[in-house]
């Protein structure tokens, strides 16, 4: 994670700060178009770390609203399910939604918001037919999984520093 961080640095980002070991970076840019930011990212860590690098870009509100997002039932989240979230470069079509949605079964359930995927796994003793691969190949691009509890403690830590 400490290279990652200096890597942000070398690429001339301000305040740049690592999330645990997850890959989370924070940071500080005056660069206000997130496409053009995602694709230069990208391709600096690709050059410094020798194989491609998929960066996904969140502004504070954006995490916010995705930690916020409550798109199962609460009693299925309340029986301990662990929820996932995939964070996308962009909307996906009707098409690649309607693809997710046939992977539903007993143990999976899935939903689609703006750019991201939400994955309830109700069961952990039961084979899932999920993977990130398959999620991949099903949406036809890449994808990065967060658990929620991860993206809800990123959302209050840096939505609380940004209010003070």
């Amino acid at each position: 994670m400490e290279k990652l961080r200096q890597l942000f640095e070398v690429m001339g980002h301000a305040g740049v700060e690592t999330f645990i070991a997850s890959g989370n970076v924070i940071f500080e840019t005056s660069r206000r178009n997130p496409v053009i930011l995602e694709e230069t990212i990208a391709k600096g860590l690709e050059k410094a770390l020798g194989f491609p690098v998929a960066a996904f870009l969140r502004t504070v509100p954006e995490l916010t609203a995705v930690a916020a997002h409550k798109p199962f039932p609460a009693s299925d989240l309340e029986s301990g399910a662990p929820l996932y979230v995939g964070f996308m470069k962009g909307p996906v079509g009707k098409e690649s939604v309607r693809a997710v949605a046939a992977c539903r079964s007993e143990v999976d359930d899935c939903a689609v918001h703006g750019r991201e995927l939400y994955w309830l796994r109700r069961s952990v003793g039961i084979e899932s037919i999920y993977s990130g691969a398959r999620i991949e190949k099903t949406l036809g691009g890449p994808i990065t999984m967060r658990n929620i509890t991860t993206v809800r403690k990123l959302a209050e830590k840096y939505r609380e520093e940004k209010s003070s």
